[in-house]
């Protein structure tokens, strides 16, 4: 992942790591000021609130296709492309809003390989 990290006094692994935590697990600042403390790094808790505010929106973007989609109508649509000069079947999920929600490729044309 290439976020504008440059100019930051952190290595991005850390940035990510405080981010990954606050914004998945009911932690404050100040728990995470805390606990990168306890693994020996001085970090204070309005950076990571700073690390938040700028970071967490292009995240957001980042990760919304592995978000679960709300979704309760769908079909399965079919088609026949060529993958690396071989033909194959494409299975796709299509939700109700025209989103792939998942697919497969196939070989061979069968139930089985649809559902």
């Amino acid at each position: 992942m290439s976020l504008a990290f440059k100019g930051r006094h952190f290595a991005p692994d850390i940035i990510l790591l405080c981010m990954r935590w606050y914004c998945r697990y009911a932690l404050s600042y100040r728990d995470l000021e805390e606990m990168m403390a306890e693994r020996h790094l001085s970090v204070d808790h309005t950076t990571i609130y700073r690390w938040v505010q700028h970071y967490a929106p292009e995240l957001d973007r980042r990760v919304q296709w592995c978000k679960p989609l709300q979704t309760k109508t769908w079909y399965v649509d079919e088609t026949y492309v060529k993958v690396r000069g071989e033909w194959m079947y494409l299975y796709r999920a299509i939700g109700d809003g025209g989103e792939t929600l998942d697919f497969y490729l196939s070989q061979t044309r069968t139930t089985k390989a649809a559902k």
